[in-house]
């Protein structure tokens, strides 16, 4: 029996227009398929609304892929893709398997031999470093930086030293509710000239990039970022 094909589905960054950020490819695919691995059911069943999906949603057989998912996890969600059934795998917001628990289950599925097809659509990281100006060249992401303000702070001057050895541009994100702490810390412990860019709410109406050196930070108003996803980009000279 032949396998599946294990889609990768790009979900929105939020209500933009579905002709913005999704090619009608991706949107025909996802309404072929009736079996999806998901970060979150719930923001998987608006995106499929959103994608116009011809079956009831409550039909689709729509499963949550586990945080912290073992083999036999992995295993049992490929299942179906073993006997044949394609499935779409979506994350929470974004590109799946990218800052996303979904890449265990893509590095499950080829050592199953599975077919995986990686689909186009929008992508945080890579859209605020296409409009930061920052080294696209080498760049690195590391997730969220630690709570601690200390071991935050210390992780940050560790980040703008290597950003500036290796001509490093580093992304990073922040839970948005503590976007305004982030911000603030960057701005003052980062060295005058390293460069910061901010780059909120993309690919919606209110989005706001905006790269500045930290003594040109030090001048500006803050930005409003709270409770609006954020990326946060530096390049230390």
């Amino acid at each position: 029996m032949t396998a599946g094909t294990l889609y990768l589905i790009p979900v929105s960054l939020g209500p933009a227009p579905t002709g913005l950020t999704t090619p009608a490819e991706v949107g025909a695919r996802a309404r072929s398929l009736s079996y999806f691995v998901v970060e979150n059911a719930k923001t998987a069943r608006a995106e499929l609304k959103r994608f116009e999906h011809p079956q009831t949603l409550r039909d689709l057989d729509i499963r949550e892929l586990p945080v912290k998912p073992g083999q036999a996890d992995l295993d049992t969600l490929l299942t179906p893709v073993l006997a044949g059934i394609d499935v779409g795998l979506m994350s929470e917001a974004g590109c799946p398997a990218v800052a996303d628990p979904g890449a265990l289950l893509v590095r499950r599925a080829h050592e199953r031999g599975i077919r995986v097809v990686p689909m186009v659509g929008p992508s945080s990281l890579l859209l605020s470093l296409m409009a930061s100006g920052l080294n696209g060249q080498s760049f690195a992401f590391h997730g969220y930086l630690p709570v601690d303000e200390e071991a935050r702070n210390r992780r940050i001057r560790e980040l703008e030293a290597e950003s500036s050895r290796f001509s490093r541009t580093q992304l990073f994100i922040e839970t948005p509710y503590r976007n305004d702490r982030m911000f603030e810390a960057l701005r003052t412990t980062c060295k005058p000239e390293t460069r910061l860019c901010v780059a909120r709410d993309l690919t919606l109406d209110s989005e706001w990039i905006t790269t500045r050196r930290i003594a040109e930070w030090k001048k500006a108003a803050a930005p409003d970022l709270a409770k609006r996803p954020t990326v946060f980009l530096i390049l230390a000279d």
